[in-house]
């Protein structure tokens, strides 16, 4: 395994999730992925949502998506964070992506974001604007009325681009060619699941 595979930053995240995140990373990054997000949903048969980049900036197909279910699933297994049953999807990040790590931030500078606090700041909660600036403590937005904000990368709850034109535009990919010639598909499947669980 590399080192920045060793060293790869985590997504922001708390309890269990933090957990599994911690858990996973490691595994991807030596398969050449990187971890955008983990989140639990449900309780009494929970869903691990796992959201992963490719290292390489290209896009994720299916094949990816099934390798990094695996690899996940293995790690899970040994883990073991869940008493009972618990089901798995794998998901590619997506244009209008979560905003989780600081080099993501600094990517999508210019870019516009909403942003949702755990703790109000100036009254509110909520907040849309362009990214100006970004560090591992804070964030700094012009918002769409004109004001400029700082709020702190601890107190972000979540955080999300928003699609816009310039946005897919600047995220725009030429098409890859798979290994036989032909163009692989433009979009990953919004999420993958095993087949034992599509029924």
């Amino acid at each position: 395994m590399s080192d920045d595979a060793n060293n790869q930053e985590l997504p922001q995240h708390e309890g269990l999730e933090a957990r599994i995140a911690a858990a996973i990373a490691p595994a991807l990054g030596g398969m050449g992925y990187e971890l955008v997000r983990v989140l639990i949903q449900g309780k009494e048969r929970p869903t691990v949502q796992v959201m992963a980049d490719r290292a390489d900036g290209s896009l994720i197909n299916v094949k990816d998506c099934e390798a990094i279910s695996h690899a996940v699933g293995a790690v899970l297994d040994v883990d073991d964070p869940f008493p009972g049953v618990w089901n798995l999807e794998v998901s590619s990040a997506g244009i209008d992506r979560p905003l989780t790590r600081t080099k993501d931030w600094v990517r999508f500078t210019s870019q516009v974001a909403t942003v949702e606090l755990n703790v109000p700041q100036e009254g509110r909660r909520r907040f849309r604007g362009r990214i100006l600036s970004a560090d591992e403590n804070e964030v700094r937005l012009k918002l769409d009325e004109g004001a400029e904000v700082t709020l702190p990368r601890g107190n972000i709850r979540r955080a999300k681009l928003v699609l816009t034109d310039e946005l897919i535009a600047a995220t725009a990919q030429p098409e890859p060619e798979d290994a036989d010639g032909e163009v692989a598909p433009k979009k990953a499947p919004k999420r993958w699941r095993p087949p034992s669980e599509r029924n």
